[in-house]
């Protein structure tokens, strides 16, 4: 049965895609999926959801899924977002890291949209229960693989007190039948050429209406439902593509959950925009990813086995390597992961054979590996600086953005542009400005009082910013402000940054990686409520302070936190873990203090410290501070410091 898909732009583009080009590998199996494949299985999975629905309109429905990062992930994502969703006016949800709403589209509550709710499948069923309550799914859409914690989380109470003034039913569990690539899908219906069974049609095409909904991760505040027309998604991958420069050539290895902005957008959709070809390998093992970066340039033997394999000298190594059997020799040519990925795989590199070692540093030299990417947490300048030295030059770039805006500021692509600290320049399409938080006033490049530098709240505006949150009209006013010029109303994203000039550190901000890139650069401070430490009278940046603990040879990991204080307001508090050498001996506060004196003024240096084995974060290597000032510090909240 043919079918017709919206004339959408990512629909366009995929069907302008050379569809005997590869889509999507699944890493250790070696499946693969074309690009001619991908309308089709939009379509047949589309009106399997019309089926489980049992209606031919849905718009208005919100639709929610529990799949793992594979092709069936891509298939219904499209399916639902950019097939059901999208091809019937709509607009999706997923789980990440901020949102709101009370429509201002009035289509949006009367069933002019339709909301797919794609959850993170390692939630537990508690929290996946307020995501399906507060979105109201109709349908929660599942693989095989999560049949049983579908069930599970369907059969969790309803949260007290209810993210709705009425609980909203069930949605009804429909399983989805496995992609297995080539032409299966199309053989278990009866079709003989997939790739002619998906036509798009310029008769509905509203690309205003369509879009997604992604659910923020709540490190700050309950979980909120971000509103993303399909509007804002084409405009933030069409500004990665214009700064980042996708092409067919590319190869993306896709290490990343996938209920966030980072792992949704920079690595899904905008590949599938340019033609790049998407593996996943997940859930992310530092030892795998090195041997499927360092493949394509080992040796092999006569028999076609690595250097890097023990020729089966046990059981165990034959079982091992056999694990690796269908890792691709195509090179990795573009990785985006968050901060504590690339420590990791640091912190393994020297474990691995030496023939893997050698070609996995071969792998990612900036020769072969075309970018690699950090974010969604702050990098800490040592680790940057090992990356760039054990990859022969490879400095990683750093980008700032979120899930109500998609990718906002980035450094450039040339090496020159990507300054220690700084997350770059508005990207191409967005606006950005400071805004001081206490006086709203605007901090223009000639705000510094005395010599110091003036820092504000980093405001977004842009097509690539998001319309509203979920049933939330209240946050959704409270986070934009109207435009003085008249052109639209500013994102008040609550984080704090400075703007620097930078010529003096070697050309950065001179427009070689683009028109763009040009002047002053942003330096994030951190969030206004968890990051700025207010002390005394003085501002102090969490963020500045991790980075100089981080760069001390004892410190492993380091949170700073603002602690409750009578006499200070807030006194600076570190949560750090020590490295594995440094832990016999211990760290005490003096140790802290003596080894910071040089680095920090003296009301930057944290008052107090503990010393843990683990700090707690989410998938995205994010800390809850909220959380870990009240476990740790507790005791240490007073009013009366002498």
């Amino acid at each position: 049965m043919a079918s017709t898909l919206p004339r959408l732009p990512l629909f366009e583009a995929i069907s302008k895609h050379d569809p005997d080009s590869t889509a999507v590998v699944h890493c250790l199996s070696g499946r693969s999926f074309k690009y001619g494949e991908l309308l089709p299985d939009v379509a047949r999975t589309r009106n399997r959801l019309y089926e489980a629905a049992d209606r031919s309109d849905i718009r208005g429905e919100r639709i929610a899924f529990l799949v793992e990062n594979s092709y069936d992930y891509v298939g219904t994502h499209r399916s639902l977002f950019l097939g059901s969703c999208l091809a019937q006016k709509s607009k999706a949800v997923h789980y990440n890291e901020k949102l709101t709403d009370k429509p201002s589209n009035p289509a949006c509550d009367s069933g002019g949209t339709c909301h797919c709710a794609a959850a993170f499948t390692t939630l537990p069923p508690a929290e996946l229960q307020y995501i399906l309550s507060h979105s109201e799914a109709l349908l929660l859409l599942h693989s095989a693989k999560y049949t049983t914690k579908a069930q599970e989380v369907l059969s969790t109470p309803f949260p007290d007190p209810s993210p709705n003034p009425t609980p909203h039913p069930h949605p009804k569990l429909v399983e989805l039948p496995k992609h297995l690539g080539g032409t299966s899908s199309s053989a278990e219906n009866g079709e003989t050429n997939g790739a002619a069974q998906a036509h798009l049609s310029s008769d509905d095409a509203d690309t205003e209406g369509a879009g997604m909904m992604l659910f923020t991760s709540g490190t700050t505040n309950r979980p909120k439902g971000v509103l993303l027309p399909e509007t804002a998604l084409t405009a933030q991958c069409n500004s990665l593509i214009s700064a980042w420069k996708y092409t067919p050539r590319d190869r993306l290895l896709h290490v990343l959950p996938l209920h966030h902005i980072h792992g949704t957008v920079n690595a899904i959709l905008t590949p599938l925009f340019a033609g790049s070809t998407i593996e996943f390998l997940f859930p992310f093992n530092a030892d795998t990813v090195w041997r499927r970066l360092a493949k394509p340039f080992l040796q092999t033997n006569g028999n076609g086995t690595s250097n890097g394999v023990t020729n089966g000298d046990s059981a165990a190594t034959a079982e091992s390597e056999a694990k690796y059997a269908h890792l691709s020799s195509a090179p990795i040519t573009f990785f985006t992961v968050v901060p504590t990925v690339y420590t990791r795989l640091l912190s393994t590199h020297p474990n691995l054979p030496a023939p893997i070692a050698t070609a996995a540093r071969t792998a990612i030299n900036p020769e072969n590996m075309r970018v690699s990417i950090s974010g969604s947490a702050a990098l800490p300048t040592p680790v940057k600086r090992a990356w760039r030295d054990l990859s022969h030059g490879n400095v990683l770039l750093e980008r700032y953005g979120m899930t109500e805006v998609g990718m906002a500021l980035s450094c450039g692509l040339d090496y020159t542009d990507r300054v220690d600290g700084s997350v770059g320049w508005p990207l191409p399409g967005v606006e950005a400005r400071l805004v001081d938080p206490e006086t709203k006033q605007i901090v223009t490049e000639d705000s510094a009082e005395g010599g110091r530098e003036h820092s504000g709240e980093i405001q977004l505006r842009g097509a690539n910013v998001f319309r509203e949150y979920w049933r939330n009209p209240e946050a959704t006013a409270k986070e934009f402000v109207e435009g003085e010029d008249g052109r639209g109303r500013w994102f008040k994203t609550g984080d704090i940054a400075l703007r620097r000039p930078v010529n003096a550190t070697g050309g950065a901000g001179s427009g070689s990686s683009g028109d763009w890139a040009w002047g002053p650069m942003y330096f994030i401070l951190g969030r206004q409520s968890a990051d700025i430490i207010k002390s005394g009278g003085e501002k102090v940046s969490a963020l500045e302070v991790e980075r100089e603990l981080l760069s001390l040879p004892e410190v492993a990991e380091a949170a700073v936190l603002a602690v409750p204080s009578g006499k200070w307001g807030q006194k600076v508090g570190a949560v750090i873990v020590l490295h594995d050498a440094y832990k016999p001996k211990g760290w005490k506060p003096m140790d802290m203090r003596r080894a910071l004196r040089d680095r920090l003024a003296n009301y930057k240096i944290p008052q107090v410290l503990r010393v843990v084995e683990s700090i707690p974060r989410n998938a995205m290597g994010k800390v809850n501070k909220k959380t870990l000032v009240g476990a740790v510090f507790k005791e240490d909240f007073s009013g009366d410091e002498m």
